[in-house]
């Protein structure tokens, strides 16, 4: 296991989220709301992609930073976004997902975790 984290970073703003994308090759952003059940169920899946893959990963509330809606063009939670490099690779939109689905997300969309 590289630098990555083992538990999600809690990211508050659009500057957090571009120094975390600038800091790692490959950063799973979750966004979500505060009392949304689907994104309850689906934190401790980001915890455990966080643990099976090299991907650095990261929660953030786009509530807190309302550019940020606009910017990743979020229109529901729970928004899986994967970054490599810095820039948007894959979007995972679909609500509920398992670890498996998540992982296979993760490596099918980035070149370094096929690596």
């Amino acid at each position: 296991m590289s630098e990555a984290f083992q538990k999600p970073h809690r990211l508050d703003t659009g500057e957090e989220l571009n120094e975390l994308t600038a800091e790692h090759d490959v950063v799973l952003v979750d966004f979500y709301t505060k009392g949304c059940t689907l994104c309850q169920s689906i934190e401790p899946v980001v915890g455990n992609v966080a643990r099976a893959t090299d991907a650095t990963v990261a929660m953030l509330n786009p509530q807190t930073d309302l550019d940020l809606v606009d910017e990743y063009e979020i229109k529901s939670v729970p928004t899986l976004l994967l970054f490599e490099d810095g820039e948007v690779v894959g979007r995972m939109a679909s609500g509920f997902e398992g670890t498996e689905s998540v992982v296979e997300f993760v490596t099918e969309n980035s070149t370094a975790e096929r690596r």
